[in-house]
């Protein structure tokens, strides 16, 4: 197949079109680095079934020839980027996903949108299955992420129902691997780097609060097996072993060796206290459940960070 990737410099889009590769397909990818970056798709760069344009996917995007499939990861996806590119991150998940589904439109190719267990905001319900609704404040600092989301799911189903384009919907939940940004705000690299530079590591609240994390190899596969079922309601992605963000950080604390202290600071405005995936539609459509070990996936992301450090 020949297919685009949105947001391919980033870390979910490259990990993504490494994998579209290694089967065999061609890959188109679109990015405009605002959070992405071409040392993540520098290794493809020779590899003449690979693309890259430097296009922003809230402008009109034009490509010569067929296309199998449009994947849209195109997205800021931070905390930190929320407060610094509110704008910008509701742009590309409304103009965004807009012209990435005319994209699907014209050349009648599958879409695949990257949605976000921020859709489900601050959950009542627990674990998280896809008939949820959410509880998200659409005024609040998340709120730019998390209704860009929603509005992007919206569309999506608008153009299946209005214009007959095939399409997936995949809800993401925390995701963590080589290629995360070092200073993109979120649990897993700033604890990791926290650790790796001897510094205090930031537990927010009392820790109490839950995650999931879910090893990037893992995700990437459960998106492959979507992209090519026939499931087009949306489906949740993620690892469904809850631990708290005080057991997290114990945990990178032993697995660096560092002997770094853990502060309390206050607790962020909606930071969601529980997210876990119910993944049973998952298993039960896809086949598909993550069977990477914390330990193992948490080895080879604190690897990559030490070598960032160099």
């Amino acid at each position: 197949m020949r297919i685009v990737v949105t947001g391919a410099a980033g870390f979910l889009g490259s990990h993504l079109a490494d994998r579209l590769l290694a089967e065999g397909h061609e890959v188109v990818g679109i990015d405009n680095l605002i959070t992405g970056h071409v040392r993540n798709i520098a290794h493809l760069m020779g590899n003449r079934a690979f693309r890259f344009l430097h296009h922003d996917v809230t402008e009109y995007i034009y490509l010569d020839g067929p296309l199998d499939a449009v994947l849209h990861f195109a997205s800021p996806a931070s905390p930190i980027d929320y407060l610094q590119i509110p704008i910008q991150t509701l742009k590309v998940g409304a103009l965004g996903t807009h012209k990435a589904l005319g994209l699907s439109h014209a050349k009648q190719a599958r879409f695949l949108l990257a949605s976000t267990s921020e859709v489900y905001g601050d959950p009542l319900v627990h674990p998280q299955p896809e008939t949820y609704w959410g509880n998200v404040n659409p005024v609040g600092p998340r709120g730019c992420y998390d209704e860009a989301k929603r509005f992007a799911e919206a569309m999506t189903v608008a153009y299946r129902n209005f214009h007959g384009v095939e399409t997936r919907i995949v809800r993401i939940f925390n995701t963590y691997g080589p290629r995360m940004r070092a200073n993109d705000g979120r649990i897993v690299p700033s604890l990791i780097n926290q650790a790796l530079a001897g510094e205090p590591l930031t537990v927010f609240g009392d820790g109490s609060q839950t995650r999931s994390f879910c090893f990037v190899s893992d995700l990437v596969d459960g998106i492959y097996r979507l992209l090519l079922s026939d499931q087009s309601d949306p489906c949740n992605v993620g690892n469904p072993a809850e631990m708290t963000v005080m057991q997290f950080a114990e945990t990178i604390r032993r697995l660096t060796g560092t002997k770094s202290t853990i502060v309390h600071k206050p607790l962020p405005v909606d930071d969601p206290k529980q997210r876990r995936p119910d993944i049973s539609l998952a298993k039960a459509k896809l086949g598909w459940e993550p069977k990477v070990s914390l330990e193992d996936g948490l080895a080879a992301t604190i690897d990559y960070f030490r070598a960032l450090r160099g």
